[in-house]
């Protein structure tokens, strides 16, 4: 008898190891294989989702975190809300700022996006050091929502974005 790999046996195996990326002494995680093979990506879609359904709402963070938010979103029958860097939305916006390790970004969420009181799932691929999700909770906290949970498909250890991110319920489908 054959074992079956388990989800994330199957999903790690199209998570690509890109050495020196973006600058030298980064290994950067890429997902583009993963996207690439429907069973595995839904597979990831799948164990994202189970960890969401106690969310009203399905927040993804600019870009990748629209990749699996929206699917999720789809999956629960839930709205999904884009949290994108500042001037890409349309309408009246609220907004976060955040330092980075070189510099400082500004990330936007519609001001109506999310009611007061609503549970929120917050969705993105990566967990490196934490400051984009930081400043994103913020954001949902700001507009009066409360976090479910904090979803991601991989989760960088060493780098510690967890700590940051506590007390909140935190998975992460991988761990490096």
């Amino acid at each position: 008898m054959t074992d079956t790999p388990t989800a994330r046996d199957l999903v790690a195996q199209y998570i690509r190891a890109i050495p020196d990326f973006p600058e030298p002494g980064i290994l950067f995680r890429d997902i583009t294989p993963l996207l690439a093979e429907p069973d595995a990506f839904g597979q990831a879609i799948d164990w994202l989702t189970q960890h969401c359904e106690g969310a009203d709402a399905i927040v993804g963070v600019e870009s990748r975190g629209f990749i699996l938010g929206a699917p999720i979103a789809q999956r629960l029958n839930r709205p999904f809300v884009p949290i994108r860097k500042a001037g890409k939305l349309p309408a009246e916006t609220i907004s976060r700022s955040y330092e980075l390790e070189y510099g400082s970004a500004t990330i936007e969420m519609h001001a109506d996006a999310l009611g007061s009181g609503a549970r929120v799932a917050l969705v993105d691929d990566l967990l490196a050091t934490g400051g984009t999700a930081e400043a994103s909770l913020q954001l949902v906290l700001q507009a009066g929502a409360e976090i479910a949970t904090v979803a991601f498909l991989i989760e960088l250890e060493a780098l510690n974005g967890r700590e940051r991110l506590l007390p909140q319920d935190i998975v992460s489908m991988l761990v490096y």
